[in-house]
């Protein structure tokens, strides 16, 4: 499983110093939350995202996991592609053509990903499944850090699970929003390639906290027969 960090919960005042303790405690992705103040309810990075996303490409080497959590992102993906975007993530709640956002993602070089809020039923991805290389769960209502990870979250992750295998495309399956050390082997169990977690590695001592995420994938094996029975 990818541990993707979200830097929504670093230390801003030392964004990239923190960035970099994660990656060298061996995540490999870093996520980079964007919020409009409209489409949720809070506003983050506004105009210095791109800033951020341009530092954060020149003193890390691995994946920036764009999350855009705005209104109208089509506006945008010149800007943080531009910036070095590896993945760029877009709602499908957003007010915007899904499929010619997702073409245009593509065509600027980066892969296209999709996700939906808690609310939205999981089906909803089903008709892009062939237009996007990462789809995402979200686990929390999305607008603030440190959330706690939603019952019913599991037979999503399932359920879109299943959604993939079926497809036969070879698309990762990430999960947003309350994972945490002690939770993180039923999202692995459940299907998941990916986590974001964000105040459970950079709110305390991020080497120590990796360790702990990583230790408690480990978990995931016995949790993976339960996956098995669901489905």
């Amino acid at each position: 499983m990818i541990i993707s960090a979200s830097i929504l919960s670093a230390d801003f005042a030392r964004l990239e110093a923190h960035a970099c303790e994660a990656v060298d405690a061996g995540v490999e992705w870093l996520h980079i939350d964007v919020m409009d103040g409209h489409f949720v309810p809070n506003l983050t990075f506004g105009s210095l995202a791109v800033d951020a996303l341009q530092s954060l490409r020149q003193t890390t080497g691995v994946v920036l996991d764009v999350h855009l959590m705005i209104s109208r992102p089509d506006l945008y993906i010149d800007a943080f592609a531009d910036a070095g975007a590896d993945i760029i993530t877009v709602h499908v709640e957003s007010s915007c053509d899904t499929g010619k956002v997702l073409d245009a993602i593509r065509q600027r070089g980066c892969r296209p990903g999709l996700t939906l809020n808690p609310d939205t039923p999981v089906a909803s991805l089903s008709e892009w499944m062939g237009q996007v290389e990462v789809a995402m769960i979200m686990s929390v209502h999305p607008g603030f850090a440190g959330q706690v990870y939603l019952p019913g979250t599991d037979s999503r992750i399932l359920e879109l699970r299943r959604m993939l295998d079926h497809s036969g495309h070879d698309t990762l399956l990430e999960v947003d929003g309350g994972i945490k050390s002690h939770n993180v082997h039923r999202a692995l169990a459940c299907g998941a390639d990916v986590v974001v977690a964000g105040s459970a590695i950079f709110r305390g001592p991020v080497q120590a906290r990796v360790a702990a995420m990583r230790a408690g994938m480990s978990n995931a094996p016995v949790a993976q027969q339960d996956r098995a029975t669901a489905s």
